[in-house]
């Protein structure tokens, strides 16, 4: 665990653990390193590096906000590779994550050695989209963990079969619990970074996930995700036959990455890597 200094100046947080095939570990928008704390057990015979990105989690926040940005944050994480000496890597990318793994495969496509998306495409529901944008940058109002977390159990469309721990678990993960009550654990200015990519016409995306041809590519989706609809899905696969593509019962935006229908689908696209 350690920090890097990007080429602009923030210091980033991020964990690089264990040793074989270097997998780097990008979380969703508002979110950190943390989240991979469900399926990092389960791959515990590669080497799992992790990022927080600018403005989350343990990394600095951005004076300039507009550095929040998917070709940024990417950027960033090309930095972090080079940071570890590593000419490539596979990507894990849940949501966010998956968006900056895309722009990599536009930009630098050979660092990738692989590509797994979790619950994200080339298009995502402007419904669902709209309702992230609603909490987007709002703090907390309950006062404690345990009340995030039965809200949280409330509040998360198409999940099911949850036990109270993991939820437990998630809001830890989400928020900083003081005397004062719980806090975001990113910059609420991303908000304001973000606005127009939720509230404007969003952008062909579907070049960016031609780019991913010929690179080892699974796809993780929720059954009852809103975000990432079933024929999107469906679209990217005939898109790229090859690709290892699976849903998570009970899941909605996004899967834990712990299931058992997600560790079968990510142990298949390591062992494509691998061969």
């Amino acid at each position: 665990m350690g920090n890097f200094t990007t080429s602009d100046g923030l210091s980033l947080y991020y964990s690089d653990t264990g040793s074989g095939l270097p997998i780097l570990c990008l979380a969703g928008l508002t979110r950190c390193s943390d989240d991979f704390c469900f399926v990092a057990p389960h791959l515990s015979g590669h080497r799992l590096i992790m990022l927080d990105y600018r403005g989350r989690g343990r990394s600095d926040w951005a004076k300039d906000i507009s550095t929040y940005s998917v070709p940024r944050e990417a950027q960033d994480a090309l930095e972090l590779l080079d940071h570890l000496g590593l000419e490539s890597c596979a990507v894990l990318g849940t949501s966010r994550g998956g968006m900056i793994a895309m722009f990599m495969a536009a930009t630098a496509k050979s660092r990738l050695l692989g590509v797994a998306l979790n619950d994200v495409g080339p298009e995502l529901a402007a419904k669902d989209l709209k309702r992230i944008f609603n909490y987007l940058g709002v703090p907390p109002t309950e006062r404690s963990w345990a009340d995030a977390a039965k809200s949280r159990a409330a509040q998360m469309p198409g999940f099911e079969n949850v036990p109270h721990a993991r939820w437990m678990q998630e809001v830890k993960n989400m928020f900083d619990q003081s005397a004062g009550g719980l806090s975001l654990r990113y910059d609420p200015q991303l908000r304001e970074a973000v606005r127009h990519s939720f509230t404007e016409p969003s952008h062909d995306l579907w070049p960016l996930f031609a780019a991913l041809d010929g690179v080892p590519l699974c796809l993780l989706r929720g059954a009852n995700s809103n975000l990432l609809s079933a024929q999107t899905s469906q679209k990217m696969f005939e898109k790229h036959p090859d690709m290892i593509k699976t849903e998570v019962p009970d899941r909605g935006h996004t899967p834990f990455l712990d299931e058992p229908e997600a560790l079968e689908a990510l142990h298949r696209w390591i062992k494509v890597m691998k061969k």
